[in-house]
């Protein structure tokens, strides 16, 4: 009887095994053919943690896609773009690491010889690359019968590279190339077959001039403020957005006899590089009730934001263009301040990488947007000598003895012609208690308000203030965790945390 029962067990475990066996093998051809039917996913053959668009974003825009023989397809023109676009992430990767992975899987035999070359012959030198693409302009010339190649030129490939010597910056260059370009279709994926310079054709299309005279006036008489809402300081279109007190609000610039006001826009928060549209909704019913209450909005589009390099231009400019092609026709825009206070980052980050980044900026704001200056909002009229000639109009921040500020202003004055000059940021806060016994109070903040209009009206300064109310917390990103920098900065404003006008109040209304 036990034999019989150990038979039993013997061959019903034969089985559970055999089938478990096969369910295994089953699943395993079942994931071959789903991974061969959609085919091999090229961001994970580069190893990137990140999609390609969230890495390498330049714009592309095809002039012509039009073969006389066989059609372009849309499906292969999105394939042809997209491995057109890793191909150069991965040359930009390439030059920068002087290493060959990935080069392989976007160029074919032949194209890859002259990159390996270069690659030696940097590694021979101590040489490496940081560059990028800004802007390129494809115009199809031929798509095979069979669908298995595509010639085009690129025309006005806008480039950026940093040269290095080790770790010694040598030579920057800003280029604009164009290049006759043929791809093969192998293994299911578009690789460069040639990449070859070619003559840029001079550009006859007819540029629309820009036309920001009337704008600029408004500027010459700038009566403003710092704007957040008193509930959300820093956080103006996050989850306690209300509309409805922003108008409230407004009515409030208006009595105060202001006509502008400056917001900011934070880049993570607007989505980076691929800007979320429900951001934008928040921003265009602010720009609404600034309209309403005949408000112009100075729109500061890159707060807590400090990454320069190179490889990240891109993305900023993704992020900018969407921004203001979504805003520029909005009737309360003013103009647009690419960076709130860039110099501080210039010993960190790097100066001339820091002004470099924000050339780049002004040139294609402008592009984007004819009809609206631009400024960048620097932290000292010292600072402000920087790109002065690039920028519209001018505009500094001043939080130091208002004894010297007529001194600093007048020397930036008699260094820019012809341009408005703002006093984009000034205030003092009324906190003194504990962390600053012997600040200023609330009197000695209207005394400083008063002191300042007069200021601004004997000299003819167009002026926005820091803030207009007082705030219960402001975040440590903002002045970092310590205590008496905190309560400091919760006490600029011209009503206090519970709503009350200040004695400083009065000395803004027009005088």
């Amino acid at each position: 009887m036990a034999i019989k029962l150990n038979k039993t067990l013997y061959r019903t475990i034969l089985i559970l095994t055999f089938i478990a066996v096969n369910a295994l093998i089953i699943s395993g051809i079942g994931s071959a053919l789903a991974f061969m039917n959609t085919g091999a996913d090229r961001t994970s053959m580069l190893h990137l943690e990140v999609p390609m668009e969230d890495v390498y974003k330049p714009n592309l825009t095809w002039i012509d896609t039009i073969n006389p023989g066989r059609p372009m397809e849309k499906q292969a023109l999105g394939e042809i773009t997209n491995d057109y676009m890793n191909a150069w992430h991965v040359r930009n990767i390439a030059y920068k690491k002087n290493d060959r992975y990935g080069v392989e899987d976007f160029y074919t035999d032949s194209a890859r010889v002259r990159l390996y070359e270069n690659i030696d012959l940097n590694i021979a030198n101590n040489n490496w690359y940081k560059r990028t693409t800004l802007n390129h302009n494809p115009d199809l010339d031929f798509y095979s019968a069979d669908g298995t190649m595509v010639v085009f030129k690129d025309y006005g490939v806008e480039e950026y590279q940093e040269i290095y010597e080790k770790e010694t910056l040598i030579l920057r260059e800003r280029d604009t190339t164009s290049y006759q370009v043929m791809m093969l279709l192998e293994d299911g994926f578009w690789r460069i077959r040639h990449l070859k310079e070619i003559p840029t054709p001079k550009d006859t299309s007819k540029v629309k001039p820009r036309k920001v005279k009337d704008q600029l006036a408004k500027i010459k008489d700038l009566r403003g403020l710092n704007y957040y809402p008193k509930d959300s300081p820093w956080d103006t279109f996050g989850k306690k957005f209300n509309d409805t007190i922003i108008n409230n609000d407004f009515k409030i610039v208006t009595k105060m006899g202001l006509n502008t006001i400056r917001i900011f826009i934070q880049y993570e928060d607007f989505g980076k590089n691929k800007v979320e549209p429900k951001k934008l909704e928040l921003l265009k019913k602010l720009l609404d009730k600034a309209s309403t209450n005949n408000i112009d909005v100075l729109i500061t589009l890159f707060d807590f934001y400090g990454d320069y390099d190179v490889s990240n231009w891109t993305l900023t400019h993704r992020h900018a263009e969407t921004i203001v092609k979504a805003i520029k026709d909005h009737p309360a825009l003013l103009g647009w301040d690419i960076k709130n206070e860039p110099d501080l980052d210039f010993e960190s980050r790097g100066k001339q990488r820091v002004l470099d980044w924000l050339e780049q900026m002004l040139i294609n704001i402008k592009k984007w947007d004819r009809n609206h200056p631009v400024t960048i909002g620097w932290s000292s009229p010292e600072a402000a000598l920087e790109l002065s000639n690039e920028v519209d109009f001018i505009s500094y921040h001043y939080y130091r003895n208002i004894a010297n500020f007529l001194l600093a202003h007048n020397k930036l004055v008699e260094n820019i012609e012809n341009k408005p000059i703002v006093l984009q940021e000034y205030g003092v806060s009324s906190y003194k208690g504990l962390w600053k016994p012997f600040g200023d109070n609330e009197e000695d903040q209207a005394e400083f308000h008063k002191l300042t209009q007069e200021i601004f009206s004997e000299n003819n300064i167009p002026f926005m203030f820091w803030t207009l109310y007082d705030f219960n917390k402001v975040p440590k990103e903002v002045v970092g965790r310590l205590p008496w920098r905190k309560k400091l900065q919760e006490h600029y404003g011209f009503i206090d945390k519970k709503g009350n006008e200040k004695p400083a109040f009065k000395y803004i209304s027009k005088q």
